[in-house]
């Protein structure tokens, strides 16, 4: 099997790929300052949870934001004698148009390359995590740029800890916009402003991207991904052609499979 490391500021998810077909997936809390050691010790733990050991694993696919992780799994493979595919701009084979490509991250180069894959383009990946980042595919398959702004969840820590008064809530819409009720009042604000900004967003790239190959606004795929592409507010979203929350492992899988074998690996849409 694969192992597919998806390292993001908050969470790493870890899915086992057989065959191309994500299997399982785990998600466990981010530990920047993880030795390789206590991520190695994380990873087996994750594994044992689905009957699965590094024994079972033939490589290891892995996108990472957080460098000094990225440099304890090449630890991991390396200890493990496993091989590693790690990707940058300079594996993932896509052209990437951008000014400076290295500093696109890895993830949404992997969301970029399981959209042109999977969904065709042009596309556009809209991933709800820590951050809420809009990836471009150009219709000949170009990753070129996108947008990103603030995490739901991001903004309201911030509200609660940069305010006097206001607390923690529950991450649940209210039935109304005017809220009567501070709590109610900042669900509100948070998810139905949320809403908007990702709404209005995404109806911008949609236009621009569109503009920019000769197509229609509504011949642009729009795919969500990310820990909260699942929720209520997020599914209502006008124009979604997909929700695909394990579009990052799938593309690490194709990834690997077209870095490694130089084919494209065909997966099942979900």
């Amino acid at each position: 099997m694969l192992l597919a490391l998806d390292i993001g500021n908050t969470n790493i998810s870890v899915g086992l790929v057989r065959r191309g077909i994500v299997v399982a997936t785990r998600r466990a809390a981010t530990n920047p300052r993880a030795s390789a050691d206590e991520l190695d010790l994380l990873l087996d733990g994750l594994l044992r949870l689905d009957d699965a050991s590094f024994g079972d694993i033939a490589a290891i696919a892995c996108a990472s934001v957080v460098p000094a992780l990225t440099t304890a799994v090449e630890a991991i493979a390396e200890r493990r004698e496993r091989p590693l595919v790690v990707a940058s701009a300079g594996t993932v084979p896509l052209p990437i148009r951008v000014d400076r490509p290295a500093e696109v991250g890895a993830d949404r180069l992997v969301n970029a390359l399981a959209a042109q894959r999977l969904y065709g383009t042009p596309a556009v990946v809209v991933d709800f995590g820590t951050a809420t980042t809009l990836d471009c595919v150009a219709a000949d398959g170009a990753y070129v740029g996108g947008a990103i702004a603030p995490g739901l969840e991001l903004g309201l820590e911030a509200l609660a800890a940069r305010t006097a008064k206001l607390p923690r809530i529950e991450l649940r819409a209210p039935d109304r916009a005017i809220g009567r009720d501070t709590v109610s009042a900042m669900q509100s604000g948070t998810i139905f402003g949320y809403q908007a900004l990702a709404a209005g967003l995404l109806e911008r790239v949609r236009r621009e991207l569109a503009d920019a190959n000769g197509r229609a606004p509504r011949d642009v795929k729009a795919i969500l991904t990310g820990g909260l592409s699942g929720a209520p507010w997020a599914r209502s979203l006008d124009g979604v052609d997909a929700i695909d929350p394990e579009l990052t492992l799938r593309g690490l899988a194709i990834l690997h499979a077209e870095v490694t074998g130089g084919e494209k690996l065909e997966l099942g849409l979900p």
